[in-house]
């Protein structure tokens, strides 16, 4: 039975009655060696096109891909697709899943814009040859479904944070809920400099999280603020900018951010996080920073 919940006052149950989930140990990327901003799908690719150095978009993927390396993930390389510029933002083609009994699964994206619609079955092959179970949307009242880009797993716990408003369709939720047994917290998204979810949410552990306040609605900052003990915003310019919030903290403790993100940095090494800064400016001008740039995985 489906869970998807869309104001506070429908939250019943604690964070410690979820059922648990391992932290993945593996990154997928894909290789940038076709990046570049070719047309436009959100207001940061505006007056962007031909502007991308690609030798230095090459440097910054390879900065960032070693620093998973460092911390001790194994890294799965994809190559690039010509024709597909954007299909770097590995993060947006699927939604992984592992169950309790450790069978891995995933549910394919329908992507927004027709640009991008063909990058999903080269990221379906690579599931096919790690062997996960592949599902796709069945719903009809689905038009569209941009995976991690817009649902975000609770650290360590079967509970799925799900936007919509630009990019994914609110129906996609019932379904993700009924696939992979879990909960979904719905957040309806206001401001389109903030299109996916992994713009403005930061799920950083089981506690804490880094938003950007404004791109949600009253009931948005509500669901989040009942969730979560520790809430860490950051302001305007660090989130428009340096796409601050686009951070990704993969075991709880090391955060991974573009650099430059002075106010937020501070407040997370305040909350006890460990802060590695990787430039990702080129991959800015296409509206995508460190966590679109990967897929975590099982």
């Amino acid at each position: 039975m489906s869970t998807v919940i869309t104001s506070a006052d429908q939250i019943n149950f604690k964070r410690s009655e979820l059922k648990p989930m391992p932290v993945p140990d593996q990154v997928m990327m894909v290789k940038p060696t076709y990046f570049d901003v070719e047309y436009v799908i959100n207001p940061h690719m505006n007056n962007q096109i031909g502007n991308v150095d690609t030798m230095q978009a090459e440097n910054e993927w390879e900065h960032l891909r070693d620093g998973y390396k460092e911390l001790g993930y194994k890294v799965h390389v994809l190559n690039g697709v010509k024709g597909y510029p954007d299909m770097v933002f590995s993060a947006n083609q699927s939604l992984p899943y592992i169950s309790p009994e450790g069978e891995r699964h995933v549910l394919m994206s329908v992507m927004n814009s027709k640009q991008r619609k063909g990058e999903v079955p080269y990221i379906e092959e690579f599931y096919k040859k790690q062997e996960y179970k592949i599902h796709h949307i069945q719903s009809e009242n689905v038009e569209s479904f941009e995976g991690m880009g817009d649902a975000l797993w609770h650290f360590k716990r079967g509970l799925i944070w799900g936007a919509y408003g630009f990019r994914s369709s609110l129906e996609v939720y019932e379904e993700i809920s009924d696939l992979f047994d879990v909960p979904v917290i719905a957040l309806e998204l206001q401001n389109d400099k903030f299109y996916h979810l992994d713009t403005c949410m930061c799920v950083l552990n089981e506690q804490t999280v880094l938003i950007y306040r404004d791109a949600f609605n009253e009931e948005g900052y509500m669901l989040i603020q009942a969730m979560f003990d520790t809430v860490i915003e950051a302001t305007a310019y660090e989130a428009e900018k340096f796409f601050a919030v686009n951070a990704v903290c993969p075991d709880g403790k090391n955060v991974m951010i573009q650099q430059g993100c002075t106010d937020v940095n501070q407040k997370l090494r305040d909350a006890g996080f460990y802060v590695h800064e990787f430039s990702t400016y080129e991959f800015i001008k296409s509206g995508g920073s460190v966590f679109c740039m990967k897929m975590m995985l099982w």
